[in-house]
């Protein structure tokens, strides 16, 4: 049996969900929250397998507190169920730990299915949200391939060596460069790729290849 913690600040709405769920045989609520401070509390205390979660509410606001519950329990799978529709706040709510978003002006059964899917362990989204994802994914990849060509032959070499881990000095030993001149290579790769840390570089490394860079 799924447990289910209902999280809304509209009490009619909240009756209406937990009357859909409860008909249901492999689901049941658990109990309710009417705002932010009580559905971090009930989250923590009754342990639900899935949180369905309202992202206007009083005291806190639903995007403070899917953060805050999944910082404490990663494990429990929280759908947002709201009625913006705009990118800034899926892209907000699937950072903050959402496994699922959902517009209130959907279909019953898109909501069921959505509580089965994530307690499987599965993200459920809206079908435009999709699109949204997949346009920012697009959007980066075509934004890093023009960082990629702002970077000299040399640049590239010495962005794949300290991606590997090398030390200054070790790859101006293998470039035969000086240890100043790395410096300042790896000074110029940072501000072109627009990184701010070692960690940034590794990963943008990661992603465009560069680990395996000959």
């Amino acid at each position: 049996m799924i447990s289910v913690l209902l999280a809304d600040d509209h009490a009619i709405v909240r009756s209406g969900i937990k009357h859909m769920i409860n008909s249901q045989t492999d689901m049941k609520v658990i109990d309710e929250a009417e705002n932010g401070e009580e559905a971090v509390h009930k989250a923590l205390e009754k342990k639900p397998d899935v949180i369905i979660m309202d992202l206007n509410m009083p005291k806190k606001s639903g995007l403070i507190a899917t953060k805050q519950i999944n910082e404490a329990n990663n494990k429990v799978k929280i759908i947002v169920l709201t009625m913006h529709e705009g990118k800034e706040y899926l892209f907000h709510a699937l950072q903050a730990g959402a496994s699922s978003y959902l517009l209130k002006s959907y279909h019953e059964y898109d909501l069921l299915e959505a509580i089965r899917t994530v307690y499987r362990g599965e993200a459920y989204l809206y079908p435009n949200a999709t699109k949204l994802l997949l346009e920012e994914y697009m959007k980066k990849s075509i934004d890093n391939e023009s960082n990629l060509q702002k970077l000299t032959g040399r640049e590239q070499e010495v962005l794949s060596y300290l991606a590997k881990g090398y030390t200054n000095r070790e790859i101006g030993e293998i470039l035969f460069l000086s240890i100043k001149t790395i410096e300042s290579h790896r000074s110029k790769i940072m501000d072109k790729l627009q990184l701010k840390t070692r960690p940034d570089l590794v990963e943008f490394a990661v992603k465009n290849g560069y680990l395996d860079f000959d």
